[in-house]
């Protein structure tokens, strides 16, 4: 069959490996009708030979074919194309020609401008350091235990209705056992009916800005602030008005004096070390902003990403848990205890609002995870999590000591930072070189970290990151320092 010369064309640089692009080849042209039904192959030593590949390779791609119904092997006859394909052959209409490449451009009309662009990337790479965010090093997650958690329960035939559509607002297990434990460790008087279970705090923040937000709205947020959360609220129409986050977090007096000027509908506020600058908002502030809330009617979105990792003294005890009025929404997530890649989070606010908040999450995502769900609050109601949060603050208080003693010793003279009381990262301002060259120079010598942008608004530049330091061991961290020492040696002073 000297035809397939011509149409199975190896390409030596691509990614594919060679069984897939021979199998990739050989179901394009069967299905275009170049390679006919019922028609006999070469075997794979002669198409081998042909190709000029080895033939093992060969017989890993008939393989392939073979398993999806492409073709079938019959003892001493041959390959053959199967007379009856896997897939019904799509009728091609009248004057259209096959294989149409996907334009990059839509033949419809949209307003690609209204998507305020949100920077992301891929999964860092194992071989370079990372200071990222401040997340939990991902090789101390509980991943066995919750794995075998949920092996156990997907076994039970009880828990087979949790593979079908239910719980928008999450499996009553979970948020009965979450009702338990926010109530021992953060004083929230509550119960499962207050609660939403999400895909993280992000969807939190969404779901609730959804709800409370219209078109125009006074919303108030810090400077510097989460990114994310404030483009959230752009993205629904708001108007956001920066209040200044110094030692003490949000200035609240600065917020009295907008809502006498505007009507405000929103503040959001992170009260257990501030993203970006990790501080942690006073008890003084925290009862004048209730107060606050309680005289203007607008709600708080109250942001508690990583309460659990706290290393100085005991966290302060959330608004929501002195809420008596209902003016807060209580965001937290299981991301920083777990691995980012466990989408689970929560929120927590008054019954009638989380019902809402359920019908608008159920048109985003219908449902979350529910067997992961279950698995979780077993993994709450047997102790595992509790001992992994122990260990961790235990270790990460250790790793927060040592960055910061790294950071003294080889950088002092160049940055400014104040040991953070709790959270995964330090707030660390740059003095005399500018971030984002020394960013872009650290990639290159291994080593990813931000720029420090993000945090920038209007002409108020920081020139300031978060070192996120619980994901990198001692030893990870000394060589990541340097990187930033060595490159600041070379580069030219602001």
């Amino acid at each position: 069959m000297p035809l397939l010369n011509e149409l199975i064309i190896i390409d030596d640089k691509a990614g594919t490996p060679v069984y897939l692009q021979i199998t990739n080849l050989f179901i394009h042209h069967i299905r275009q009708g170049r390679l006919r039904k019922g028609v006999k192959l070469p075997g794979s030593r002669e198409l081998a030979v042909m190709l000029g590949i080895n033939r093992m390779t060969v017989v890993a791609a008939y393989q392939e074919l073979e398993a999806q119904g492409w073709i079938e092997m019959l003892p001493k006859k041959g390959t053959f194309v199967k007379a009856k394909l896997p897939v019904l052959s799509p009728k091609q209409l009248a004057g259209e020609a096959a294989d149409v490449p996907l334009p990059a451009q839509p033949g419809f009309i949209y307003d690609k401008k209204k998507i305020i662009p949100v920077a992301f990337s891929d999964f860092p790479s194992a071989s370079k350091l990372a200071f990222n965010d401040g997340f939990p090093d991902v090789r101390l997650a509980p991943i066995e235990e919750l794995t075998r958690c949920m092996r156990s329960l997907s076994r039970l035939s009880a828990n087979k209705k949790y593979l079908l559509y239910g719980g928008a607002q999450g499996t009553l297990l979970l948020r009965q056992t979450l009702a338990n434990f926010l109530c021992d460790t953060r004083g929230l008087s509550i119960t499962a009916d207050n609660i939403l279970i999400t895909k993280g705090a992000q969807m939190g923040i969404f779901i609730a800005a959804s709800v409370i937000i219209n078109p125009g709205d006074e919303v108030v947020v810090g400077i510097p602030g989460y990114k994310m959360a404030n483009i959230t609220f752009q993205q629904l129409g708001a108007k956001l008005n920066y209040v200044p986050v110094d030692e003490e977090g949000i200035d609240t007096n600065a917020i009295e004096k907008l809502c006498e000027k505007k009507k405000v509908r929103l503040v959001y506020v992170i009260p257990h070390h501030h993203n970006p600058t990790t501080v942690t908002l006073s008890p003084e502030r925290r009862m004048h902003l209730l107060k606050l809330a309680t005289k203007h009617r607008f709600a708080i979105i109250e942001d508690d990403y990583d309460y659990d990792f706290h290393y100085s003294s005991k966290p302060i005890m959330p608004m929501a848990s002195y809420d008596s009025k209902g003016n807060v929404v209580y965001i937290g997530t299981l991301t920083k205890t777990f691995a980012p890649a466990v989408r689970l989070g929560f929120m927590v606010a008054p019954k009638e609002f989380i019902q809402t908040a359920t019908y608008f999450r159920k048109n985003v995502d219908t449902q979350g995870d529910s067997l992961m769900e279950n698995a979780i609050a077993e993994l709450y109601k047997d102790g595992t999590i509790a001992r992994h949060i122990k260990r961790s603050v235990k270790l990460y208080k250790e790793r927060r000591d040592h960055f910061c003693d790294c950071l003294q010793k080889e950088l002092s003279d160049q940055v400014s930072f104040k040991v953070p009381d709790g959270g995964m990262s330090v707030w660390t301002t740059f003095l005399k070189h500018d971030l984002k060259e020394i960013s872009r120079k650290a990639l290159d010598h291994g080593l990813i970290m931000k720029d420090g942008t993000a945090y920038d608004v209007g002409k108020q530049h920081f020139n300031a990151v978060r070192l996120g330091f619980a994901s990198l061991n001692a030893k990870e961290q000394v060589q990541a320092v340097k990187i930033i020492s060595e490159v600041m040696n070379r580069s030219i002073p602001l």
